[in-house]
């Protein structure tokens, strides 16, 4: 199938239509909700990117299970609100925010640093992204997309392995996209400096990035099962600010917000999600 993307040609080779709403109705009827109907009072959560999208959702549905859960955001008055929303439809009052901008290196070292300090980590979800379509770059030099989606990704995650090493059952789930399969991983130009800057294609590759570096972690860390997932496309901010064109011409079709987190929750507190091999992509609940 082929979509349009401003001037962009974008190839979905895993189908569109599995990725939409009615992918996830027909793949649900397969789901076995005991899976996740699980207490998950005592384990802690890690969640960035959550104020708003499939990140609030992921926590909200952590929360529901009882899990403390610690929200790691950018924007204070959102993040707030997200909070006080997420305390409020829950009832769990355990609920902790960092703020944090995941584009600078050094702010994410340095929360990651104090964090490890004051409290424990049961699993770490890499939710937080962007994808800014005109070639930015941060206070540090460094390209947007990739300081955001893939550099901030290792960053938080390298910093906080040592904590997620002391507990039992550790996890670590990083939000990728069924678009990094168009793109093979290109080492030599991580900054997308050279040619025409392409915001769609920039970003999968960031998301192909993630793909590897969890293939990576998996085998250095076995005590923690990693997995890497496709959330499918959803009615989220960040879909309809950085994609409009794809947006209003499949508005009706895309997935809710709770539909799109569906497999990070279960991903994160299955006990049906560790039987399978760390390190795997996930499109739905079931490793690709």
């Amino acid at each position: 199938r082929e979509w349009f993307f401003g001037n962009t040609l974008f190839y979905f080779l895993t189908g569109v239509s599995d990725s939409l709403r009615s992918g996830y109705e027909s793949a649900s009827r397969n789901f076995d909700p005991a899976d996740v109907e699980v207490n998950m009072a005592g384990r802690s959560f890690l969640v960035s990117g959550a104020n708003s999208g499939i990140g609030k959702a992921a926590a909200t549905e952590i929360a529901r299970r009882g899990g403390t859960v610690h929200l790691v955001c950018r924007n204070k008055e959102r993040a707030e609100a997200a909070k006080g929303e997420i305390v409020t439809e829950t009832g769990n009052q355990n609920i902790f925010l960092h703020i944090v901008d995941m584009s600078n290196p050094k702010e994410i070292w340095k929360f990651a640093e104090n964090f490890k300090t004051k409290h424990k980590l049961h699993v770490l979800i890499n939710n937080a992204g962007c994808m800014v379509n005109s070639r930015e770059l941060t206070e540090d030099g460094l390209e947007k997309n990739f300081a955001t989606n893939t550099l901030g990704t290792y960053i938080l995650t390298t910093a906080l392995l040592p904590l997620l090493e002391k507990e039992a059952d550790a996890r670590v789930i990083t939000v990728s996209s069924g678009g990094m399969l168009v793109q093979k991983l290109n080492i030599s130009d991580l900054q997308s400096g050279n040619g025409t800057f392409d915001g769609v294609m920039v970003y999968a590759q960031n998301k192909r990035q993630q793909v590897v570096l969890t293939e990576q972690w998996a085998k250095a860390h076995r005590n923690i099962h990693f997995s890497v997932m496709h959330p499918g496309w959803a009615d989220t901010p960040a879909v309809r600010s950085s994609m409009p064109d794809f947006y209003q011409r499949m508005k009706n079709t895309l997935r809710t917000e709770a539909q799109g987190a569906d497999t990070i929750v279960w991903l994160a507190v299955s006990s049906e999600a560790t039987k399978l091999p760390s390190g795997l992509f996930f499109q739905g609940k079931g490793a690709v």
